[in-house]
This record gives C-alpha cells, structure tokens and sequence, in this order.
C-alpha cells in the first residue's frame, strides 16, 4: 500500500471496535505530537494503544468525513471531521472535532505524527470547507 492508502485505511477503519488497527497501521517505534484545544500530548504507540482502548469505552462508533487527503513522497496530510455516536445513543451521530494530520509512514506503518485538532462547531461555514472533498 502507498502511504496514502495507510493513512486513509487507518483513519477508515473501525477505530472504536477493532483492536487490531493500532498494530496493523502504527509503527511500534511511533511518535504522536498533538496539539487539541486542551492542550499538547504526546502518544508513543503504548499510548496510542491505550488512548484507543478508552475510546471504545466512551464511543459506539467513530466516522472520519475526509476533506483533504495529500501525500509527498512518504508524508501524508489528512484533514478531517470526527463524527462519533456514543455508546448510549448509538444511532445519533455528531460532529466531535475537525483535525489536520501530518503522518511520517515507515517501513509501511505510521510512524512520526503532527496533529491539531478542535472541537467542532455549528459553524455552516466551517461546515462548507470540511465538506469540499479534495480527496
């Protein structure tokens, strides 16, 4: 797989559900640098595994909505919308938070990560941009 393709099948995938994703699509030697609207973390891939692990706790689903999704040589950039649905009402799903990704893919996984993230609003013209799929 190019390293789009991983980026996307990671993102893709059944990140609530599936524990397989982390060690199929994260390098084991994996670096995250984020930086939310509550702050900077930094996830090594045991963090990741964990932070992963909580989610399926909390969430029933998550669904990226990608706009934007780019690659140069092994770097790929992603921006997306998370829209999750909670375990206790599963069929109503909802905005979470818009992201801007950078990912480093080595040796065929994700391995060095850069990414921003804030919390979605009811912005239409937010909306708008996040929906001109350029993907």
């Amino acid at each position: 797989m190019s390293p789009k393709e991983i980026v996307k099948g990671f993102y893709e995938s059944d990140l609530a559900n599936d524990s397989s994703v982390v060690p199929t699509y994260i390098h084991k030697d994996c670096l995250l640098h984020w930086n939310s609207s509550t702050g900077y973390t930094a996830f090594d891939y045991e963090g990741l595994v964990r932070f992963y692990s909580n989610i399926k706790v909390a969430y029933h689903s998550l669904r990226p909505k990608i706009s934007h999704l780019l690659q140069d040589e092994n770097f790929v950039t992603i921006r997306f919308t998370m829209f999750v649905s909670t375990i206790e009402d599963p069929d109503n799903e909802m905005p979470l938070a818009n992201f801007i990704s950078i990912w480093e893919v080595k040796d065929g996984k994700m391995y060095r990560g850069h990414e921003i993230s804030q919390v979605a609003d009811d912005n239409l013209e937010s909306y708008k941009s996040f929906s001109e799929i350029k993907v």
